[in-house]
């Protein structure tokens, strides 16, 4: 098994740069190999990278800063309530804004962590209703379910099967999950499939 690459640590306050291995997005990539034309929505906000690798595979990606919406509509503190429910009607109506059936795949990343129960329930169900059927869509969690901080990551596509991962500091997350309640998170798509990393993150796949 090939070891992580770490790029760069030049100080406690830069960025901590790695590129590794990635079965999840190696699984992802099945799905969409051998197709064209296919409409994917990457969550982690738009990024030369991502956009270069997806169109150059011959696909459509539509980008969204999921995280920056979030912070503009319920504010930036780790603590924030996301239960109101106009909130959570304009968060949807500005971060998912897209019919039934719109996407092949979405990227979703580590941005589910962030989301208190209420709102979380109300983005997976949209997330389900604007994939077509046998969709796949890739998150990232922490494995560590007991940890009270964790790293904020973004993510850049490096090829099929191997992921850059740059890590900007600490964040508390709404909620930690184990498979059980990654299962219970998913229970309306048809399956889920989890893959442990070397650097303690939970990728998973959900099929719609």
């Amino acid at each position: 098994m090939s070891r992580p690459n770490v790029m760069a640590r030049s100080s406690a306050d830069q960025p901590i740069v790695t590129v590794r291995p990635s079965r999840g997005l190696e699984e992802f990539f099945s799905y969409i190999r051998g197709q064209s034309g296919l409409r994917i929505l990457d969550l982690g906000s738009a990024n030369q990278q991502n956009v270069t690798f997806i169109t150059n595979l011959g696909h459509r990606l539509y980008s969204e800063d999921f995280l920056r919406i979030l912070h503009e509509v319920f504010g930036a503190e780790d603590t924030v309530d996301q239960s109101n429910p106009g909130r959570i009607e304009y968060f949807l109506n500005h971060a998912l804004d897209y019919g039934e059936e719109q996407f092949d795949g979405v990227l979703i990343w580590d941005v589910l962590e962030y989301l208190t129960p209420t709102l979380l329930t109300a983005v997976v169900d949209k997330l389900h209703a604007i994939v077509r059927p046998k969709s796949y869509l890739l998150s990232v969690f922490h494995s560590d379910d007991k940890l009270e901080i964790v790293p904020r990551y973004t993510f850049r596509i490096q090829d099929l099967s191997q992921l850059q991962v740059t890590q900007h500091g600490m964040r508390r997350p709404a909620r930690l999950f184990n498979n059980r309640g990654l299962e219970k998170l998913f229970h309306r798509f048809d399956s889920v499939k989890f893959f442990l990393t070397r650097d303690r993150l939970r990728e998973v796949i959900a099929k719609s």
